[in-house]
């Protein structure tokens, strides 16, 4: 790939992320509800995140590979934090923001701890959007969540593998991307399905 298509390829990640969370915010903050959205799935995608930064700054990879982690974890941050408003749960943000900070410093004191989290990261992100698939099968209802967040997730996911193939190449943060593009995929597709079914009811 040509150095000005990786750098229109990085280009468009960071805009499509600093921007990927604004129309679940929107909907969440324009309904007064988070309906529809896990407070589970929202957590684990955190510390997925979270994890997957540390490692990226501990190998001192290339900041444009991860430049929009940091944006995307600002706006998760400020998204658990209205759904748990609108929840009534809103003191337990304090007790949530010293767990993370406590994981941040530790996952450094040895390789092996940010090795083993990173690949533990893969299966925990995953996990939050399996917990999302499984809210919305049982509730039958997309309710406020974004099919245009998860859908820009997943054109992250797909320009992130491109990107890694052609700088770091390593194995895990691949891994990880292709198994977020299928479960973003996924998700966006049964929002916009429960979307659909509400409409014809």
């Amino acid at each position: 790939m040509a150095p000005g298509l990786l750098d229109l390829v990085h280009l468009t990640t960071w805009a499509v992320s600093a921007v990927i969370k604004l129309p679940q915010l929107v909907a969440v903050l324009r309904a007064g509800s988070a309906w529809g959205l896990s407070v589970t799935s929202l957590l684990l995608e955190l510390a997925g995140l979270l994890v997957f930064l540390r490692y990226q700054i501990y190998y001192d990879y290339p900041l444009e590979t991860y430049l929009e982690y940091p944006i995307i974890i600002a706006q998760d941050a400020i998204l658990l934090y209205c759904i748990m408003h609108f929840s009534g749960k809103a003191k337990r943000a304090l007790f949530y923001t010293v767990v993370f900070w406590g994981v941040w410093y530790m996952l450094t004191l040895q390789k092996w701890i940010i090795d083993l989290a990173m690949n533990l990261c893969t299966l925990v992100s995953a996990a939050s959007k399996l917990v999302q698939l499984q809210h919305l099968w049982q509730t039958k209802d997309s309710g406020q969540a974004s099919a245009l967040t998860w859908g820009m997730g997943a054109y992250t996911c797909a320009t992130r593998i491109i990107t890694t193939v052609m700088t770091t190449n390593d194995l895990a943060v691949l891994i990880r991307f292709i198994t977020m593009l299928i479960l973003n995929i996924w998700v966006t597709a049964t929002i916009l399905h429960y979307r659909k079914t509400k409409k014809t009811d």
